[in-house]
């Protein structure tokens, strides 16, 4: 059938045949010409859809085998944000969000130097564990200052919204603007092996996410914990107008 749009359009496209589950890890994707005779496109707005789709780790090269499903939206942060918009939630098809801890605690170094507070300054945390067809595929600890929570309350119950970032933004009113993303790779502690159910000395990958507003403000400080290793630093934006 013959389709008609950009880039953007055939980008949107299979992102959500992704996110409501018809293309699934290790499907492969039709071909560039395939894609180039069904949307009447030139190679290079084909070329930049799978690149976008590449980008946002959603699809991957695979040798033989061309381009391939990589995985699930919530993997990317700028595609929970528009699942959310899309679906009311920012889990994708077949993931699950377990709460195991929710609290105060003092902000460690790391975490309150993002929120712009003193060492030890009590911060609001929820960690939750994300399983993939009932497997456990990353644990994650999200902070939060005091104005997020007066905001939205609900991220103090020990329940997954299924969107807590987005509820906050929603709440405030204030949309969510970019994302610094710091990863490295380092040894599960023993609370995340379990968690994870990792046996043995194993390297994970420690994702720390700093989410701030479009007013500027930090609305979270999420710290995410999955199994595999890599050293990388980004900034994504979160919105089209960047």
């Amino acid at each position: 059938m013959t389709q008609a749009g950009g880039y953007a359009a055939i980008a949107e496209h299979f992102r959500g045949l992704i996110r409501e589950g018809a293309l699934r890890p290790g499907d492969r994707m039709p071909t560039i010409r395939k894609v180039m005779e069904d949307w009447e496109v030139s190679n290079a707005t084909a070329v930049r859809a799978y690149t976008t789709l590449k980008q946002e780790g959603l699809t991957s090269a695979s040798t033989g085998a061309g381009t391939v499903v990589t995985g699930y939206g919530s993997d990317n942060i700028a595609t929970r944000v528009r699942t959310h918009t899309a679906t009311g939630t920012a889990l994708a098809t077949g993931e699950t969000s377990t709460i195991v801890e929710i609290g105060t605690v003092g902000a460690e170094e790391a975490i309150a130097s993002r929120l712009d507070v003193e060492p030890g300054s009590p911060v609001h945390v929820r960690r939750r564990l994300v399983a993939r067809g009932g497997f456990p595929v990353h644990l994650s600890s999200s902070y939060y200052p005091a104005y997020v929570v007066e905001a939205a309350p609900e991220l103090a119950e020990p329940v997954s919204t299924g969107g807590s970032r987005e509820l906050a933004s929603e709440r405030l009113g204030v949309a969510q603007d970019r994302v610094l993303e710091e990863v490295t790779s380092r040894l599960a502690t023993e609370p995340e092996s379990t968690a994870l159910g990792l046996t043995g000395s194993v390297i994970v990958t420690q994702v720390l996410r700093t989410v701030f507003l479009a007013d500027g403000r930090v609305v979270e400080v999420a710290l995410k914990v999955c199994n595999g290793s890599t050293v990388l630093k980004w900034s994504t934006p979160l919105t089209d107008d960047h």
